[in-house]
């Protein structure tokens, strides 16, 4: 056979190896010359090392961005933070951070240190540029606060938000506290969520009374069309336990006694509060573990006479459904 009967590829049409795209690095033998084919990480060629034909360039580098000095097998994220409902700009906005250090920890000098602060006046400004804006920040910030106080989860964090930008779009707040509105919208959020608080709790952590709380989330409930179910009184018992600091068993009989109470109807148009303490406190009685209505009363809130009456009604039903 001639030499000039064998086809080769051309430079234009590229072979099947050559089209191969980042498995290019795995060939070892270079298809024109039979040579050895080497990938160059630095410039992302892969080529013979005899003849110098290239074989694929402008590979695709899977790696990383980034290089740790300190530690290489230490991960670092390749994306900003998410999206979150807790800020009033989502959290897509740019902070400078107030260390007043540059990227390698040393200090700045006084005329940066200067700049920075100049700087951090000018990017809140921008970050809050209408009133609107500012409306947000100040009522999710004291969202978030409350939130922490009451020890709720991030799911009624943003559930609170979502329901206090609605109350925003809406225009309900003119004329109304934001203060109120904003704790208002983290009391139905809690519920949404099932992990209630009572109102007394929320006006414990909050700068507004009870009351205005309480209207506050009815004419929210009322105007944005808030399906929240009246609250289950299980829901409150896991709370009460853990401040009153009771025992597995306590808590256990306490939920049999409010399921019993349920199925009789007990419960209806009573505070859901006020029957689990009740059954928190009857369950202790019935396990013999020693108890005072004062001390479920101060873990919470509820009055000792609410506490009294109610560890009646569930002990009562109990008793006839054991019949």
């Amino acid at each position: 056979m001639n030499e000039s009967t064998i086809e080769r590829p051309s430079r234009g049409e590229a072979s099947e190896s050559e089209s191969a795209g980042p498995d290019e690095g795995s060939q070892t033998q270079c298809p024109e010359c039979g040579g050895r084919v080497v990938h160059d990480h630095e410039h992302g060629e892969t080529a013979c090392d005899d003849c110098g034909i290239v074989l694929g360039e402008d590979l695709i580098d899977h790696g990383p961005e980034w290089r740790s000095f300190e530690d290489e097998s230490s991960t670092k994220s390749r994306v900003g933070a998410p999206v979150t409902k807790l800020k009033h700009d989502k959290g897509l906005s740019t902070t400078i951070g107030w260390q007043d250090k540059d990227a390698y920890g040393r200090t700045l000098s006084g005329r940066q240190q200067q700049k920075m602060r100049r700087l951090r006046t000018w990017d809140e400004r921008f970050r809050t540029k209408d009133s609107q804006e500012r409306n947000l920040k100040q009522a999710l910030g004291e969202i978030d606060r409350m939130a922490s106080a009451l020890g709720l989860p991030t799911d009624v964090r943003e559930t609170a938000s979502v329901i206090y930008r609605r109350t925003v779009e809406a225009g309900l707040l003119p004329g109304r506290s934001i203060e109120g509105m904003a704790t208002a919208s983290l009391y139905g959020a809690a519920r949404q969520q099932g992990s209630p608080r009572t109102l007394v709790e929320c006006a414990a952590v909050s700068r507004v009374e009870k009351l205005p709380i309480q209207r506050a989330y009815r004419y929210l409930s009322r105007e944005l069309g808030l399906a929240i179910a009246p609250t289950d009184p299980v829901q409150y018992v896991p709370q009460f336990a853990s401040a009153i600091e009771l025992p597995d068993e306590v808590e256990r009989v306490a939920r049999e006694l409010l399921e019993t109470g349920k199925r009789q109807g007990v419960h209806s148009g009573k505070h859901p509060a006020g029957l689990a303490a009740a059954a928190l406190y009857a369950a202790a009685r019935l396990t013999n573990t020693e108890i005072t209505q004062a001390t479920v009363s101060h873990a919470s809130n509820v009055s000792k006479v609410t506490i009294r009456n109610r560890y009646q009604e569930l002990l009562e039903v109990r008793a006839e459904q054991g019949r």
